[in-house]
């Protein structure tokens, strides 16, 4: 079973966010790098992957995105930094670590 991402880029720290989802992180985050993706990813520079979590099946993180595409912006910072407070690009841990397997 392939597995699901809901992700979140930012432009910088506290900086613009994005959220997605996608069933490919590391194809769909080197995509927004370089601005392959016309629209608001393309157009507030956000290139660094700050947040994701995996899913078995693509309804749950399809309703996991849209979740979190509804909160407040400071719920969504909050959320970044609980798992990654200093802001780091997880690009390069992910892209090397071959862990993007989903739990349970």
């Amino acid at each position: 079973m392939k597995p699901y991402f809901v992700y979140i880029l930012a432009s910088r720290r506290n900086g613009t966010l994005y959220t997605g989802v996608t069933n490919d992180l590391i194809r769909r985050t080197l995509e927004h790098k370089n601005d392959l993706i016309p629209g608001f990813s393309k157009k507030h520079k956000t290139h660094m992957l700050v947040y994701f979590e995996i899913f078995n099946d693509p309804e749950n993180a399809i309703r996991r995105e849209k979740q979190l595409k509804c909160w407040k912006r400071l719920w969504k910072l909050k959320l970044i930094e609980q798992i990654n407070p200093d802001w780091n690009d997880l690009f390069d841990e992910i892209n090397y670590s071959g862990s993007l397997r989903p739990q349970g």
